[in-house]
């Protein structure tokens, strides 16, 4: 499934056009603060396997104003290249390939 094109961006990683997508409101639980902040990627001219990246921080509109420090284009090129070096094919049909970054992450409540 293609991520919507609204509010996503795009990004140049090593020759290669991605876009990826912050979810612009949290989920109840990112809300709450009980999970990470994820983000999605894909091949932004043959979108394929979605990338889902879980972080190690709160979502910034939790619900909480439990701070969070935005995800920067520098962090989504350096995730992509961690994917692919573990075996994300961006090109190629299938299930979500989940990245788990989210070592170090505390729930506030």
């Amino acid at each position: 499934m293609a991520l919507v094109k609204k509010g996503s961006r795009l990004i140049n990683v090593d020759d290669t056009t991605y876009r990826w997508r912050l979810r612009g409101r949290p989920t109840y639980d990112q809300g709450l603060v009980h999970s990470p902040l994820t983000y999605a990627v894909e091949h932004a001219d043959n979108p394929g396997t979605t990338l889902v990246i879980t972080t190690n921080q709160p979502h910034p509109s939790n619900w909480f104003g439990t701070p969070s420090s935005p995800v920067l284009p520098s962090q989504v090129a350096d995730t992509i290249r961690t994917a692919l070096t573990q075996g994300w094919r961006p090109e190629s049909p299938g299930s979500p390939f989940h990245l788990d970054q989210s070592t170090g992450f505390v729930s506030s409540h």
